[in-house]
């Protein structure tokens, strides 16, 4: 690897937007081809929380279908990658002399905030791939701090992806209408997407209360934890760059960001 790869944080959607053609689903389905090959791919995705810092160790990573009440055909999908072992025991050897310390769980399969845009952007499922649990009761500078310490992976070839989403109120999506975007949800992911083309980290730490109706667009954080990670991983003073924006369902913002 000639060069640092750079970390990711991308919106993952739903089960959905592997057959529904919106412009994200045409964004993860050339998001593969847009970047180097990495040796391995660690995902830590919105939907994996432990107490501690937790890292898949499995093999073969089992699909896990964790969603309810969509047609059998998506719990029939089955992403077969292998996984990464060494890479796992590396995360947790890098976590720990950070002093944030890890297990590492020999059986924890692939939730669908991994292996959905997974399948899209690298459908041959043959880059080994792993996830990085989120912290149950950690914040932003948790998870920065998190990121910070998993940078050296960058230089040795594995891709870092927050896999999660810029706003996150299932009560308050509009199903189906991708042509309208409700100001809120509008306001908060143009607050994003400045504060991160200005590498303004402080204010990105104080999201709560910085942000405009943050509590309206995630009443819970673990969908947003995870660009703390790839943010923490990059260099210093990195900034986001935007790869895609667009917002599906009125209100959930698919956007995704690189930072080098």
């Amino acid at each position: 690897m000639d060069a640092a790869l750079p970390t990711l944080f991308i919106s993952h959607g739903g089960p959905t937007i592997l057959v529904d053609r919106t412009s994200a689903h045409a964004f993860l389905a050339g998001l593969g081809g847009s970047l180097p090959r990495p040796r391995a791919i660690l995902s830590i995705s919105a939907h994996w929380l432990e107490p501690g810092a937790t890292v898949s160790g499995a093999a073969w990573p089992e699909t896990i279908h964790d969603f309810y009440g969509f047609p059998r055909e998506f719990y029939d999908i089955h992403y077969a990658a292998p996984g990464a072992p060494d890479v796992a025991r590396r995360v947790a050897e890098l976590l720990t002399a950070a002093g944030v310390g890890a297990a590492i769980d020999p059986a924890h399969g692939l939730d669908h905030g991994t292996w959905v845009p997974a399948l899209l952007s690298w459908p041959a499922a043959d880059i080994p791939i792993l996830q990085l649990s989120l912290l149950e009761s950690g914040d932003a500078a948790a998870h920065l701090a998190v990121g910070r310490a998993l940078r050296p992976l960058r230089d040795e070839g594995v891709l870092i992806i927050g896999s999660g989403s810029a706003t996150h109120n299932l009560g308050a999506l509009l199903y189906g209408r991708h042509d309208v975007v409700l100001d809120w949800a509008r306001a908060f992911d143009d607050w994003l997407a400045a504060r991160l083309s200005d590498g303004d980290v402080a204010a990105l730490l104080d999201w709560k209360r910085a942000a405009p109706s943050a509590l309206k667009c995630h009443p819970t954080d673990e969908h947003f934890l995870p660009l703390f990670v790839a943010l923490g991983a990059a260099s210093d003073g990195a900034k986001g760059r935007a790869l895609h924006r667009s917002v599906m369902h009125a209100s959930l913002s698919m956007a995704s960001y690189a930072f080098d």
